[in-house]
Order: structure tokens, then C-alpha cells, then sequence
């Protein structure tokens, strides 16, 4: 009788590890794959980068790119042919080609 009434100490165990393995996929599911899949598309947009694209940066400016190079590119700002600023491409959020 006392045998029935025993708890087996490996189930707690693979209660555990279920429980553990359940919290993995839920973060995984949650957190991981949205950031990856973010990450894809923004290395997909700045893969298509071209000269004569607009783009709007992060700090919130929009521009034309003029020149490209391994991970920098130059931006010019406005209507005033002088304001060229070199910068990352990581810095470029949003990408718009232009109309033909």
C-alpha cells in the first residue's frame, strides 16, 4: 500500500525538463524568429540599395543616396547640393526607389 501512495522522483524530473523545453519554444516563437525575420527583410532592403534612392534614416531624415561602398554610403539632404553626409548603411530604415 505505501508503494501506490509513493511519488516517483522521475517523473518530477521529466516534468521539468517538459516544462523547460515548453518555456525554450515559447520563447523562440516569440522572440527570436520575429527578430530574425526583421533582420532578413532589412538585409533584403539594403541589398537593393542603389544610387538615386531615397531613404529615410534613423535619426529621421530623408535624402538621396549618392554613393555606395562595403557598409557606408553618402547621403545628400534637401535641396542644398553641399550637405553630404557619409553614414552607415545599418542607419537607413526605410527605402524608396524612384519613379520612372
Amino acid at each position: 500500500m505505501l508503494a501506490l501512495t509513493e511519488a516517483s522522483p522521475m517523473g518530477g524530473i521529466w516534468g521539468i525538463i517538459l516544462y523547460v523545453v515548453v518555456i525554450g519554444a515559447i520563447f523562440y516563437l516569440m522572440l527570436y524568429r520575429p527578430q530574425k525575420k526583421q533582420q532578413q527583410k532589412t538585409k533584403a532592403m539594403l541589398d537593393q540599395l542603389e544610387v538615386g534612392d531615397s531613404v529615410l534614416t534613423t535619426s529621421g531624415f530623408y535624402g538621396v543616396v549618392i554613393d555606395i561602398t562595403d557598409d557606408t554610403v553618402i547621403v545628400e539632404f534637401g535641396n542644398n547640393k553641399n550637405c553630404r553626409i557619409p553614414m552607415q548603411k545599418s542607419a537607413i530604415t526605410q527605402l524608396e526607389k524612384p519613379e520612372a
